[in-house]
């Protein structure tokens, strides 16, 4: 197996002090407990009670002993030792004089500390690397520096760097080929067949089927929205979601969905087969999630930019030109009100002024005709009881009705929602109306009334061109867009196949907090 993937820092560090430890390294593997002291002291010399401690430090520290080249030791590391020796540092020259002496200590410091050769430690390392690829996306150079740091921190002694380096590899690569070969059992025939297709590129066009599907939308407006919602029923349509993928970690899944959607078709084209049916469903998957968080995505920016935004804009432009009108009609009205206001009760004689004067009073400031007129402009201008300051601009979003029209629909058909117990009337109300607007009439009785408020009654309820008894439609559907859009913002409403839109709390840890299981370490 190859072992070019080891960088050469790697490499040069492997086994060796590549450079200076640092003061928290010394402190932590060279500083001698109460036996390593008695240990090293009972040796005769000092350059071996020196070299003896040196030794126990290294293996501690880089999972070997130097036995080759026993004084291949960083002065700072010497010294250090040597002052909890009470010894002078230039001893450890000596060390080397015997070669023997080096590897007389490493058994003596292995039997003592229990350290154990390579291969007797192999098959526990072989487990933890298996279990550590099967459920991460750590890849080979990371794998290699977690294996070392087991088998320093299990005493099992370093083996030759190509030793590990290869076997780090295969367990790789056994253990990817194993979780391929695992999707690949999961996939019907049926679904593999038409995951294959998708990396076909169809007569008269320029890209594969997959890579039209990974395209999102690229436009903000109704047709859009109707695109993109197709685009996810496609997908769903597949049967992708439906393959049982419970033993597979998410990391896993999420990995091969990344390298499939980035990946042209030829690429995909050209691997096994397992590992190409593993990659395609994670990435089917994956885009399942991807299409409804894009459509629910491309419904905020139509509705916050194009319609909402757009409509409340004009209803400000049309309050702003009604103002002129307003302030002559305020004018007629006040001087009439003063009238009323400076007019006396009763004559200097005591009689009683009647309405018919304090007309004729009125009417001497403010003719009749033009005071029905201004009191007119006023009640089209400023809201009624019923309404609120969104009127004017929920009257220009109805007029926008047909933006919506074609998607309403496939929303409720191709989005799973869901919803917290504030946002439960709005999903009711969602999925009622694609009923509602496929008919000519709809009874007041037959709407959400909990969710007409304020300035949608007037809209939805007393449209002058739609019979008494009835609804606006496109008023009532906009009213609950409206409140779909705020609900969603809010998380009260989330779509099931989600994420950015899905339900917040199926993040939430439930119960008690697991490692997911190799399945190594189940059935072999």
């Amino acid at each position: 197996m190859p072992v070019e993937y080891l960088s050469a820092e790697q490499e040069a560090r492997y086994g060796r002090f590549a450079t200076e430890p640092s003061p928290g390294e010394l402190e932590q593997f060279f500083r001698l407990d109460k036996k390593a002291l008695s240990l090293a002291r009972a040796k005769r010399r000092p350059a071996t009670r020196l070299g003896w401690a040196v030794q126990w430090g290294t293996v501690r520290m880089l999972g070997t002993f130097m036995t080759e080249d026993p004084t291949a030791v960083p002065a700072a590391v010497v010294r250090f030792v040597a002052e909890q020796l009470g010894i002078d540092d230039e001893h450890f020259a000596g060390y080397g004089a015997r070669s023997q002496t080096a590897y007389e200590h490493a058994w003596e410091i292995r039997d003592e500390y229990g350290y154990r050769d390579f291969g007797a430690g192999e098959a526990e390392l072989r487990e933890f690397l298996a279990a550590r690829v099967w459920s991460s996306l750590e890849g080979p150079r990371a794998l290699f520096d977690r294996a070392v740091v087991w088998l320093v921190n299990n005493r099992v002694l370093l083996p030759g760097v190509t030793t590990l380096a290869r076997m780090v590899a295969a367990i790789r690569q056994e253990e990817n080929d194993r979780l391929h070969a695992s999707l690949y059992e999961a996939v019907p025939y049926d679904l593999r067949a038409e995951m294959i297709r998708l990396l076909e590129v169809p007569e008269k066009k320029r890209v594969s089927e997959l890579e039209r599907l990974r395209l999102g939308p690229m436009r903000v407006s109704g047709k859009a929205m109707e695109l993109a919602l197709d685009r996810a029923r496609e997908v769903r349509g597949l049967g992708a979601g439906a393959v049982d993928v419970g033993r597979v970690p998410a990391a896993r899944m999420t990995g091969l969905a990344r390298y499939g959607l980035t990946s042209k078709a030829p690429t995909l084209k050209r691997l096994e087969v397992t590992r190409q049916t593993a990659t395609l469903l994670a990435a089917v998957r994956h885009l399942e999630t991807a299409t409804v968080d894009d459509a629910l995505d491309l419904l905020h920016a139509l509705m916050a930019t194009k319609l909402l935004a757009k409509a409340e804009r004009m209803g400000n432009d049309a309050k702003l030109k009604a103002l002129p009108q307003l302030r002559k009609a305020a004018k007629k009205v006040a001087a009439a009100v003063d009238v009323l206001m400076t007019t006396p009760p009763a004559t200097e004689s005591g009689e009683m002024v009647s309405v018919v004067d304090a007309w004729s009073a009125i009417e001497q400031v403010v003719p009749r005709e033009q005071l029905a007129e201004a009191l007119a402009t006023i009640a089209a201008v400023v809201p009624d009881t019923d309404g609120d300051d969104d009127a004017e601009w929920r009257a220009e979003l109805v007029a926008r009705y047909g933006t919506v029209r074609g998607f309403i629909r496939l929303l409720v058909e191709v989005i799973d929602f869901g919803a917290v117990e504030a946002g439960a009337p709005v999903v009711k109300a969602l999925k009622q109306l694609p009923d509602l607007i496929g008919r000519k009439k709809v009874g007041a009785e037959e709407v959400s009334m909990e969710l007409v408020t304020g300035s949608w009654r007037r809209l939805v309820f007393a449209n002058p061109n739609v019979p008494h008894g009835l609804v606006d439609k496109a008023a009532y559907s906009f009213c609950v867009l409206e409140h779909l859009h705020r609900s969603l913002r809010r998380r009260d409403v989330f779509a099931r196949d989600g994420d950015r839109w899905g339900d917040p709390r199926a993040k939430l840890l439930a119960g008690e907090k697991g490692v997911e299981e190799h399945p190594c370490q189940i059935v072999r």
